[in-house]
């Protein structure tokens, strides 16, 4: 059975994560649990509890804000004139062996229902991603993301 769970190092084999994009590998490797422990971000892991050490994903998630000249037109007018504060997805990678079965999927999804939840105890306009490259940006457009206006790698999904 899939469950998401914080990332542990005492828990979780960080060093057999092999997601084919070096950096996201790194990270996970050398300083996700140093940033978490610093409160820069926290970290979610995807496993499969009959192999819980496994990680099949991950993604991470900060606070963060943005101007809102940089959201749409539609957006802008229901919102104030100054930076609205929001939630960012700072990093999501499926291990090699996981890539292809939704696990990208699920870890989106899991994003947005801990940021809805999230919302209800501190208020966050959006979910912000950077993306890397097309093929990232249009993964997270099928989910309804919408581009900035002034920089297209940056997306945003309004909760």
């Amino acid at each position: 059975m899939l469950e998401e769970q914080v990332f542990d190092t005492a828990r979780h084999d960080r060093f057999c994560f092999e997601c084919g994009e070096p950096a996201l590998d790194e990270f996970l490797q050398k300083y996700a649990a140093q940033q978490s422990a610093k409160g820069i971000n926290t970290v979610f892991v995807m496993v499969d509890t009959t192999q819980s050490s496994h990680i099949l994903g991950y993604y991470t998630l900060s606070a963060a804000q943005v101007e809102v000249e940089q959201l749409s037109a539609a957006a802008r007018k229901k919102l104030p004139r100054y930076p609205v504060p929001c939630f960012r997805m700072g990093r999501l990678a499926c291990n090699c062996s996981s890539q292809g079965k939704g696990i990208g999927k699920i870890l989106v999804g899991l994003a947005v229902d801990r940021c809805l939840k999230a919302k209800e105890h501190l208020c966050a306009y959006a979910l912000l991603v950077d993306t890397k490259n097309d093929k990232a940006k249009f993964f997270y457009q099928s989910f309804g993301f919408t581009a900035f206006a002034d920089s297209p790698r940056t997306l945003y999904l309004a909760l």
